[in-house]
């Protein structure tokens, strides 16, 4: 028992240290996060079994623990709801080009759109928007953004902007002051910005979509399709990850030279147990982790576990609220929202 209880806590270190090492330093360091949650486990199951036993050797797993508490903050939130706040409201949605089959007949995929102009939120981003300006049903900008009193920063990764193509959106009820790429990447990945003016102020909103896992779930829905695909898929978290942590730099160095308090919001590819997350956190607050509650899954395949879209924010912004809206069924990723204020905010 000796020797298991320092193993698991030596690996358990390891583990928790791998969050701050780049995966361009170490290609396969983005891979060991992914036990992180594992390893947790133990510790508490290790920390009961000793105490029970009256041993000594309990001090490892709750030091293991203690050192690891932010984790768990970024695990599992228990923050009262909060829905009747006043403030920003942001959204975030990777839309999956409004194309993906729903589970549910009774949210149909003709109503993504519906259910998005709906919606009450002050700043709307998008990943993976798709627009058709061929197709009045589908025109997208013109019915989330002219239609809805919404002034648009749409950017396009691919296709045709007379005809049909797809790209990252912000939608704003403020005036969009200025507005720009900060990069863009083959497929559907890169990151936006737009200014906005809130009454007297200037808030700088994010729209991030780094590099997808581009993991075939369907192919993990069983033992046997696990044992086919884990080489395949363990491939694709590595180089997803070295691709995100290069992206990673790029976007970091533009935030950090912004002129104004700023909100990221997007898919950005990565479970809180990672060195994109914890690198965000060293100078951004996570709204989950301030907001939320419960776990916040935002993932909408086999992999439901998964976080993967998320608010960061500059510390003079103070999230109040946060949700997953797991009620909407129409893509591979769940809609996120949170409230923002700040002092002074609603003055003129």
């Amino acid at each position: 028992m000796k020797i298991i209880t320092w193993l698991i806590f030596a690996i358990t270190l390891f583990l928790f240290a791998s969050v701050y090492i780049s995966p361009e330093y170490f290609q396969y360091v983005g891979l060991l996060p992914f036990f992180i949650p594992i390893f947790l486990i133990l510790n508490l199951f290790l920390l009961v079994i000793l105490i029970l036993s009256w041993r000594k050797l309990s001090f490892l797993p709750l030091l293991a623990l203690l050192i690891g508490y932010k984790f768990f903050l970024a695990t599992f939130q228990i923050h009262p709801k909060n829905d009747e706040v006043v403030g920003l409201k942001v959204l975030t949605y990777n839309a999956h080009m409004f194309y993906y089959k729903p589970k549910s007949e009774t949210t149909p995929e003709s109503n993504v759109l519906s259910w998005l102009q709906d919606q009450p939120a002050d700043v709307k981003v998008f990943q993976e928007f798709y627009q058709d300006n061929t197709t009045p049903s589908r025109d997208a900008v013109k019915i989330l953004g002219k239609n809805s009193n919404y002034k648009v920063s749409y950017h396009i990764i691919d296709g045709n902007p007379k005809k049909r193509s797809n790209g990252l959106a912000i939608f704003s009820k403020y005036p969009i002051i200025n507005d720009g790429k900060v990069f863009d990447a083959q497929g559907t990945n890169g990151a936006i910005f737009a200014d906005i003016l809130v009454n007297s102020d200037t808030i700088r909103i994010y729209n991030a979509h780094l590099e997808s896992m581009r993991i075939a779930t369907e192919g993990l829905e069983n033992l046997e399709g696990v044992k086919e695909n884990y080489r395949q898929t363990l491939g694709k978290l590595q180089r997803g990850s070295l691709a995100r942590s290069k992206q990673l730099k790029v976007l970091l160095e533009h935030m950090n030279n912004s002129p104004h308090p700023l909100i990221l919001l997007g898919d950005l590819n990565e479970i809180p147990y990672s060195y994109t997350y914890f690198k965000l956190g060293e100078n951004y607050e996570n709204a989950f982790e301030t907001a939320g509650r419960g776990f916040g899954f935002t993932y909408n395949r086999i992999l439901f576990f998964l976080r993967i879209d998320h608010i960061f924010s500059s510390e003079k912004l103070k999230a109040v609220q946060f949700k997953t809206h797991r009620e909407v069924d129409y893509s591979d990723h769940y809609p996120v929202s949170a409230t923002f204020t700040w002092e002074g905010f609603g003055k003129k």
